[in-house]
């Protein structure tokens, strides 16, 4: 089942993951996470004073996303005009979208979609379509959002408007066991093999910020991830989610784990992923915003995260 799980979600990351060249050459760097700094422009041929530092074996505390600021709680929307929510969502991205085995939805994104239903205080009903029929069945008023991991982008938000996000698919480094790094930095990788998928944003990243390493391009996931289990490469990136299920499967043999923390910049590795209503639907998105930041405050979003991911893409 593992397998399988691993295959979906590599098919899956793989359609979100991809950016035209074009869009990455315009990089405007912002915030990034503690161990994820960029290359500074006149550091051009970086020479560490000291060798980059190396990852304990010690267990780390399990990371769980936050994307809600306690300084900025949401009104109360007025909730008397919604009657029910008609979620819909795919059928096969597991552990996200899946049927489960009494035949009926289930999976982070189906759970997230009942605990929102419950802290409105109105029924849902969670329909299951096929990803590419989505947002058509919306806009028919076939449903009233869209919860299927769907990475809100320009092309998707001429379509659809979003709540705010509840996760990110962020990039991330993996070495072998032995090898990993507490920090990753475009200075401790020069002269280093890193290994990406050809033609992807995270390609496109390195390329761009990691300019003293040597990236070396792959066709596909499997070939990625056993360059890295040959010896063949120091290091593989990509994405962050694929590559967790990986490293905690029976594939991966326990040869390797993240090194380093994620990387979340927009302009490679998108805004997020949000839920998607009717363009206009400003009612439905402004309460599942309030409804997704009361389930953080609580508690219930990191509850529902830990049961889903035993080991964090973050």
């Amino acid at each position: 089942m593992q397998s399988q799980v691993t295959a979906i979600i590599n098919a899956r990351s793989s359609r979100v993951r991809r950016l035209a060249p074009a869009c990455c050459a315009a990089l405007m760097l912002g915030m990034m996470p503690a161990g994820a700094q960029p290359a500074d422009p006149a550091m051009q041929v970086p020479q560490p004073a000291t060798p980059p530092p190396a990852a304990t074996q010690a267990a780390a505390p399990q990371a769980v996303p936050g994307f809600w600021d306690p300084r900025r709680r949401p009104d109360r929307p007025d909730l008397t005009r919604i009657t029910v929510i008609r979620f819909l969502t795919e059928t096969d991205y597991p552990p996200f979208d899946f049927t489960g085995p009494d035949g009926n939805p289930a999976g982070f994104n189906v759970d997230l979609a009942r605990a929102i239903c419950e802290e409105i205080k109105v029924p849902c009903t969670i329909q299951m379509r096929r990803f590419e029929t989505l947002i058509d069945a919306v806009n028919a008023n076939r449903g009233d959002a869209i919860i299927a991991s769907i990475a809100v982008t320009p092309q998707v938000r001429a379509k659809l408007d979003f709540s705010d996000p509840y996760y990110r698919a962020p990039a991330r480094f993996v070495s072998r066991r032995g090898e990993v790094m507490a920090e990753v930095r475009p200075e401790y990788l020069a002269g280093k093999k890193i290994g990406a998928i050809s033609g992807s944003a995270h390609e496109a990243y390195l390329k761009s910020l990691f300019t003293d390493a040597l990236v070396v391009g792959f066709a596909n996931d499997e070939a990625l991830r056993l360059a890295l289990r040959r010896n063949e490469v120091d290091m593989i990136f990509g994405d962050a989610i694929a590559l967790a299920f990986w490293i905690n499967g029976t594939d991966s043999g326990d040869c390797c784990a993240f090194s380093g923390g994620p990387f979340v910049e927009s302009r490679y590795f998108g805004e997020g992923v949000g839920i998607g209503v009717k363009k206009g639907n400003d009612v439905l998105r402004q309460a599942l915003n309030w409804a997704m930041f009361r389930l953080w405050e609580k508690g219930r979003y990191t509850d529902l995260w830990l049961r889903y991911f035993s080991v964090s893409p973050f």
